[in-house]
């Protein structure tokens, strides 16, 4: 029997950026709840945007945020994972030596931006809910650290190799799409977090089912039997995961929970 349900947010469940979720959705958590099955939320986002998205339901689900830095549920955290500052300045000297990336560096609850690109902050703001602080300089920030972002509008991936490769030893270093490379402390994974409530709740991986689309959902189907990759995934996310869903434009979880 599935006891614990987890899905990964954009390219998943909506389109990047996009906080409109079918309302289907909610109807379906919630009577999957009523039969003794929890549902959890993994992604790349912070909290507050999670909550943003599945606000009617917003009290019924975990909450794994910042690539699994943060596990929590509705108005309180269960596990922080943070990373050590002196690597964290380090690594705003390196990536302030690349033109054409912007740092974010996430709190707990805030992110600090020290970018001119307002239009960056903007749709932060307008498209993913981020609660957001711009500050003159990151190193000065006095706050607890989970994850350190690396955004570039396109190709990120192919444009950070040097600074990946200089920090693999002392970070978990992941790719979050095309925008994005997610820093994290070592150890930290959707994967891990999952885990967590695995043994917290008492669940097995087999009992566990887990859909994801990018690399860092791929820890996450290795913890789940009922692995799905969506439609649109990338080829080794199909790869790794056991079960394939139709894509997110076609509701590709919505219509496997419809079947549970």
């Amino acid at each position: 029997m599935i006891k614990l349900i987890a899905s990964d947010i954009d390219g998943t469940l909506v389109q990047d950026g996009d906080n409109t979720l079918n309302p289907e959705f909610y109807d379906e958590i919630l009577r999957l709840r009523a039969k003794g099955i929890q549902f959890a939320v993994a992604t790349g986002r912070q909290w507050h945007s999670i909550e943003q998205v599945f606000d009617p339901i917003k009290e019924k689900i975990f909450y794994i945020s910042d690539n699994g830095a943060y596990v929590g549920c509705y108005g309180r955290n269960l596990f922080l994972t943070t990373i050590d500052r002196s690597t964290i300045l380090e690594m705003i000297k390196e990536v302030r030596s690349y033109e054409g990336l912007d740092l974010m560096l996430s709190g707990p609850d805030v992110v600090y931006l020290e970018t001119k690109n307002q239009e960056f902050v903007d749709w932060l703001v307008d498209s993913y809910r981020f609660q957001v602080k711009q500050v003159p300089d990151l190193m000065k920030v006095e706050d607890q650290f989970i994850k350190i972002s690396i955004y570039r509008k396109h190709r990120v991936e192919e444009n950070t190799v040097t600074i990946r490769k200089a920090y693999q030893d002392k970070l978990k270093i992941t790719i979050s799409g095309d925008m994005w490379v997610d820093c994290m402390a070592k150890g930290v994974s959707k994967g891990a977090a999952i885990q967590q409530i695995q043994e917290s709740l008492g669940i097995l991986p087999e009992e566990t089912m887990a859909f994801g689309d990018q690399l860092n959902d791929m820890e996450m189907l290795e913890r789940s039997y009922y692995s799905y990759a969506i439609g649109n995934a990338r080829p080794e996310v199909k790869k790794a995961a056991r079960f394939q869903a139709d894509t997110n434009i076609n509701y590709g979880v919505l219509k496997v929970l419809k079947l549970l």
